[in-house]
C-alpha cells in the first residue's frame, strides 16, 4: 500500500501575501494552481524539490481568510544544511522575517518564525542528501493518545516509526513516514502532551494529503480497516477522497497522473 505524503494544506487571508512572503524567504515557486468560485488553491514548493518530496498548498477563501488557528496542528518544519542554522535564521532575519523562536532559544538544535498568517514554520539541520534547501521536512500534530495514534497510522497507513522520537519531560515526539519512503519525503510528527491535551482544530490548517497509486482500490482499503468514511470518492467527483485521523484531523487522499497537465485533478 503506497501512501507518499505528498502535500499540507493550510489556509491563509491574503493569497498575495503568503506567495510574496514563501518566495521571498523560502524560495518557494508557485507549481500549480487551481480557481473555483469560492476559493484558490496553490501548489508550492522550492525549485529543485525531490520527485517525491511534499509541497504548500496555500487556501484562500474568496469571502474571507481564516478565523482561528487552533492547536490541533502544530506546525510545518523546512530544511537548512547541518551546521548552517544560524546564518539561514540571521537571514531570514535580515529580511524582515519575525523574530519567534531564535537558535538560542531552542539549545541551537532549531528554530521558528511565523508566516503572515500565525503558521509556524520550523527550520530543522539536515544532511543535504535528505532534500532541498528549505524542503518540507515535517508536519506536526498534536493527538490526545499517542499509542492509539501511532497504532492508527500504522493499522490505516502501513506508516513506521522513523527515528527522531524524543521522550521530553512534558511531551513525546514520534515520527512517522510510509515503508521504505526516500529521505527527501515529509514526514508526519505526532506530539503527544502529557497531563491535559485535549485540542481545538480551528481553520487555519486544513489537511494532510495522502498520494495513492489507485484512489479506489487505496479507499476501499482503507474502508476495510475501518477508517472513517468522511467524504468518499464518488462525493468528490472520483477526483480525491477524505478521511480523518481519531483526533479530527482532516486527510486527503489523492490520486496524481504523472504525465498530466496539471496537478490538480480534472
Amino acid at each position: 500500500m503506497e501512501g507518499t505524503l505528498d502535500h499540507v494544506m493550510m489556509r491563509v487571508e491574503d493569497l498575495e501575501r503568503s506567495l510574496e512572503w514563501y518566495g521571498e524567504h523560502l524560495g518557494y515557486e508557485e507549481k500549480d494552481r487551481w480557481e473555483a468560485d469560492s476559493f484558490t488553491n496553490v501548489y508550492l514548493g522550492p525549485e529543485d524539490m525531490h520527485e517525491d518530496g511534499a509541497m504548500l498548498e496555500l487556501t484562500h477563501n474568496h469571502d474571507g481568510g481564516p478565523e482561528e488557528m487552533g492547536d490541533a496542528w502544530g506546525h510545518i518544519a523546512v530544511r537548512v544544511p547541518e551546521g548552517e542554522l544560524e546564518d539561514y535564521y540571521q537571514q531570514l532575519m535580515d529580511e524582515g522575517v519575525e523574530d519567534y523562536r531564535d537558535p538560542e532559544s531552542c539549545g541551537g538544535r532549531y528554530a521558528f518564525v511565523k508566516d503572515p498568517d500565525g503558521h509556524e514554520v520550523e527550520i530543522v539541520q539536515r544532511d543535504p542528501d535528505q532534500g532541498a534547501l528549505w524542503s518540507i521536512d515535517h508536519t506536526m500534530i498534536r493527538v490526545e493518545d499517542a499509542d492509539e495514534t501511532l497504532g492508527w497510522y500504522t493499522r490505516k497507513f502501513e506508516y513506521t516509526e522513523v527515528p527522531g522520537r524524543w521522550e521530553a519531560d512534558s511531551f513525546a515526539n514520534y515520527f512517522m513516514k510510509p515503508d521504505g519512503a526516500a529521505a527527501e519525503e515529509m514526514a508526519l510528527e505526532i506530539t503527544y502532551n502529557y497531563g491535559d491535551n485535549t485540542y481545538d482544530l480551528g481553520d487555519a490548517w486544513g489537511h494532510l494529503c495522502v498520494r495513492a497509486d489507485d484512489l479506489e482500490e487505496f479507499w476501499e482499503t482503507l474502508m476495510e480497516r475501518d477508517a472513517p468514511d468522511y467524504r468518499d470518492p464518488e462525493s468528490c467527483g472520483d477526483e480525491y477522497a477524505f478521511t480523518k485521523d481519531m483526533d479530527g484531523h482532516e486527510i486527503e487522499i489523492l490520486e496524481r497522473d504523472p504525465n498530466a497537465e496539471s496537478l490538480f485533478p480534472e
